[in-house]
């Protein structure tokens, strides 16, 4: 996840404005990036966030 920031709290904030402002769902953001959709859900799972697809965010 070299392309978003390591923090888990700072990644949250940065995800979750990108999800709002430029990308429609969360695979869309990681195919964009390169990000494995899997390690980004884990390290969020890791402070207690969970991707919601209907909102379109990690609440």
């Amino acid at each position: 996840m070299n392309t978003l920031p390591n923090d888990p709290v700072i990644l949250l904030s940065t995800v979750n404005m990108k999800l709002r402002d430029f990308y429609p769902s969360l695979e869309a953001l990681c195919e964009d990036t390169g990000v494995n959709p899997q390690e980004l859900i884990e390290k969020l799972a890791s402070i207690d966030y969970e991707y919601d697809a209907a909102s379109n965010q990690f609440i």
